[in-house]
């Protein structure tokens, strides 16, 4: 049976009340963290993190005698691993964000990432060690229909143009907030679940027909 050396830490809050004058609050929190001097501070053992694992050997009494092992993830401290998985979930938001903005569904690299980063998250929040097998990943939707503000502008404009009852308005006094409460309405009244049904047979029918010359060929 091996031996590891297994270097363990918890963390332990070290606090100080000092009082500074200062014009504003900003001014004497500033104040606070670059004050260096810290002869009255007190240990809060009541407060101390969790116990984790910050390096680990192999062999008897091994400590920084070699190379180290790699820690298993669970055992890092939570708060770094949680800092860590941010920086992953932030990248994923900033490419969804790119791609609601430019109007185009995401790609499936995307989703396999963001479904590996949930599994990744939960196993976080459990302790659990990172998810390794590949996880479920959700089917591809398609987008049959997209209400844009900036479509609906197009339209004021067009409407004003050809219909004279609305004599005397120009597309510059329907406010955005006007075009933006009218496409919520239009979006909740509207039941474009025919519209849907049909599409998805018609889908069906286009995979069948597709999967029938692929082995008629064969």
């Amino acid at each position: 049976m091996p031996d590891f050396t297994i270097e363990t830490t918890y963390h332990l809050p070290v606090f100080r009340y000092r009082t500074y004058a200062a014009d504003t609050l900003d001014a004497a929190c500033r104040a606070a963290i670059e004050d260096d001097s810290w002869d009255i501070a007190e240990k809060d053992f009541d407060s101390s993190g969790p116990i984790h694992i910050t390096g680990i050997w192999e062999g008897a009494h091994a400590a920084y005698a070699g190379p180290p092992l790699q820690i298993p993830p669970q055992f890092d401290e939570p708060v770094r691993r949680r800092a860590r998985h941010f920086e992953i979930l932030l990248g994923l938001l900033k490419i969804l964000f790119d791609d609601v903005r430019a109007a185009r569904p995401s790609s499936l690299d995307w989703l396999d990432r963001s479904a590996w980063a949930i599994a990744r998250g939960e196993a976080i929040l459990a302790g659990d060690p990172d998810p390794e097998e590949p996880v479920d990943q959700p089917k591809p939707s398609h987008v049959l229909v997209r209400l844009q503000e900036n479509r609906v502008r197009d339209a004021i404009i067009a409407v004003l143009d050809a219909d004279s009852s609305f004599e005397g308005l120009t597309p510059e006094v329907v406010t955005d907030d006007e075009v933006h409460a009218a496409c919520l309405s239009i979006v909740t009244s509207v039941d474009l679940s025919d519209m849907v049904g049909n599409a998805e047979f018609r889908a069906a029918l286009s995979a069948i027909r597709s999967a029938h010359r692929r082995l008629a060929s064969d």
